[in-house]
């Protein structure tokens, strides 16, 4: 187990590393002003998930051998990139009882249905986005003890408190999110819009993501080793 002190700055990190947004986030914002408080919370759910999963990949080592893979890498990049822009194209597509105005706190009783896919979703754009993993395998073992234990069992702990962390700071933007679109959906101009602007979001995203090269992060990842 990392030590008291370790953990502590760990923790302080790890927070200010969450607190600074970046493309889940964004993500996570979109989908909370478009669909509301419970969208964005279980998409939050979601992205734990994902996380998590590159966590328990970062501990079982599975995060090292695709980093020392360019194919492997970027076959997971441009695949979440094109999940990215399909969900965006989805959404400029649908038509549905969420384009509505609404006056609540909520945009529209969303169904089961849709709650499962923004968990689905969150899940799936968090596994396939290889940054999350290469940044797990630069930022972990600064506070790993060898003198404390087994490396796996820190590096599952330190994850796990990570993943607990960010369930914290995005549920925060979550819930901020979503109450700004209840103030924009007062706004006949924005209901209008937000199915255009939402899937530009994620359109936007995807294409980010495609075009980011993954050779600096596999450089940094190798020079932390």
């Amino acid at each position: 187990m990392p030590s008291p002190e370790t953990f502590a700055v760990f923790t302080v990190t790890a927070l200010g590393v969450l607190l600074i947004p970046g493309p889940a986030v964004t993500y996570l914002v979109a989908r909370s002003i478009d669909q509301g408080r419970a969208a964005g919370l279980v998409s939050v759910a979601g992205l734990g998930l994902g996380t998590m999963a590159h966590v328990v990949a970062a501990t079982l080592g599975v995060s090292a051998i695709l980093a020392s893979s360019a194919i492997a890498l970027s076959a997971l990049k441009y695949l979440g990139a094109a999940y990215l822009i399909a969900i965006g194209i989805r959404t400029w597509l649908g038509r549905d009882a969420h384009d509505a105005p609404v006056h609540g706190e909520e945009p529209a009783p969303i169904s089961r249905g849709d709650l499962w896919r923004a968990f689905r979703q969150g899940v799936v754009v968090n596994v396939l986005n290889p940054k999350t993993g290469l940044f797990f395998l630069a930022f972990f073992p600064q506070f790993v003890d060898p003198d404390a234990g087994p490396a796996w069992a820190q590096l599952l702990v330190l994850g796990t408190t990570f993943v607990l962390l960010g369930l914290c700071t995005d549920g925060a933007y979550a819930l901020l999110a979503s109450r700004l679109g209840t103030w924009l959906r007062e706004r006949p101009s924005f209901v209008r819009r937000r199915r255009y602007v939402t899937g530009g979001v994620y359109v936007s995203l995807g294409v980010a993501a495609a075009l980011t090269g993954g050779t600096r992060a596999r450089t940094a990842v190798s020079g932390s080793a």
